[in-house]
């Protein structure tokens, strides 16, 4: 099963409210102004009446993405068509296995984007697109960072025009917003405008879930989840948990290569730490120093990953 960050959205004012949802932009080099496309858009009756709550879910996969422009990009219009995506991994912190994290974007004969493959251009957490020689006076594309929700359907989330010839490296952010407002998916927004009252779903500690209420006076109440696994491998949802205490080392001790969470601090071995931030970098019988945040080590050796969880032991 694929893991997903999910936003439950429940209306508490006392009429019909459209809602509209959208990331934090990436942070981009090699590529000028930045814009936000909305990811997803629909209308939510109050729950006092209706009991309805709206969920939206993203797949936890960082995508590049490309399209051919229209128009310069516009606030409430679509931002272009005939996109292409590809998933990829961004690179990982010092001394963390390569990843394939690079892609080359084609317009000819077609618009398109190559498979992944691994470079050490790009720095940590960022991924990038090679573009190719084109005529911008004649055609233009934006390029950036993509996201894929559940039901299959890829969003070129946040982009910048993409210039010819050189290489754009993007930076995702695992940050989402709500806000009210009817911006269907694919149109651009305005991002300052619209995130400075939205609703903050801050995704980068690892929290996987989030209840958002949009209450009658106008104001969010926002509560995140962690997915909590015991030792039997059941999980659960913790309202506010500490989605963050443990940090994994290479081999050496010398670089953190991911951070994740270990529950209730239980450090004995085996080690299961969940909700991984590079779960990329953690390879199965690779060794690592795993242990508490600023506490000891122990030298482990990684003995199964599924997903953002790794188990270790010695």
């Amino acid at each position: 099963m694929a893991t997903t960050i999910t936003i439950n959205l429940q209306n508490n004012s006392p009429a019909l409210q459209n809602f509209f949802f959208f990331q934090q932009p990436a942070i981009y080099t090699g590529g000028p102004e930045v814009y936000t496309n909305s990811l997803y858009s629909q209308a939510l009756l109050p729950f006092e009446t209706s009991g309805a709550i709206l969920t939206f879910s993203l797949v936890i996969q960082d995508y590049a993405g490309v399209q051919q422009q229209v128009t310069p990009p516009t606030v409430g219009k679509p931002s272009g068509q005939l996109a292409a995506s590809q998933a990829i991994t961004v690179t990982p912190a010092a001394g963390g296995t390569p990843t394939k994290n690079t892609t080359t974007m084609t317009v000819n004969p077609s618009l398109g984007l190559s498979p992944p493959v691994s470079t050490p251009g790009p720095q940590a957490g960022s991924f990038r697109i090679i573009t190719p020689v084109f005529n911008p006076t004649l055609e233009n594309y934006n390029a950036g960072s993509a996201l894929r929700t559940l039901t299959g359907g890829v969003t070129l989330s946040n982009f910048v025009t993409a210039q010819p010839n050189t290489n754009l490296d993007c930076q995702p952010i695992r940050i989402f917003y709500v806000q009210t407002g009817n911006y269907t998916a694919g149109t651009v927004m305005n991002f300052t405008a619209s995130s400075a009252t939205a609703a903050v779903c801050d995704a980068t500690p690892g929290y996987s879930t989030f209840s958002v209420v949009y209450n009658a006076n106008g104001t969010w109440t926002v509560t995140p989840y962690a997915l909590v696994r015991g030792a039997n491998g059941r999980g659960r949802l913790v309202e506010g948990a500490t989605a963050v205490n443990a940090e994994v080392l290479n081999e050496a001790g010398t670089a953190t290569i991911s951070t994740g969470y270990v529950a209730d601090n239980d450090f004995s071995p085996p080690i299961l730490v969940q909700n991984l931030s590079h779960p990329a970098v953690i390879n199965v019988l690779a060794d690592y120093q795993v242990g508490p945040i600023g506490g000891p080590k122990l030298g482990t050796t990684c003995i199964e990953k599924q997903g953002t969880s790794a188990t270790f032991a010695p």
